[in-house]
Order: C-alpha cells, then structure tokens, then sequence
C-alpha cells in the first residue's frame, strides 16, 4: 500500500521529503506529493512511516 499527501492540508514545509528512504515524496505545484507507484510505507526500512513521524499537520498524509 502506498501514502499520499491531502494537497489542502500540506504547508509545504517540507519536512517529509528527506526522512523518505525510498525518495517518493518530491515537491509538485508548490507543495509536496507521494509517487504511489515507490511509496513502500517505509516497510523493510523502519518501524512507522517516517513521513508520518515528521509531519505536523494532522490528517495530511493519508492512506492513497
């Protein structure tokens, strides 16, 4: 399963793009945005996503 970012709730602060192993989050009209199609949920690299860990607004980062 793979993660996305709700581009209403992103702030851009970008946090999210450095902490992901596997370079699935890149910057998109302004904000940020997961590749689907690579997003591993970090499994295999760590515990929780990490993205998840970073990021500071509530409900931001959800399930795709």
């Amino acid at each position: 399963m793979a993660l996305k970012i709700v581009a209403e709730l992103c702030t851009a602060c970008a946090d999210c793009e450095p902490v992901c192993p596997t370079d699935s989050i890149v910057p998109h009209k302004g904000l940020f945005k997961i590749i689907e199609d690579t997003c591993t949920e970090c499994e295999g690299d760590h515990d929780v996503p990490q993205c998840l860990e970073v990021c500071l607004e509530d409900d931001c980062i959800v399930p795709a």
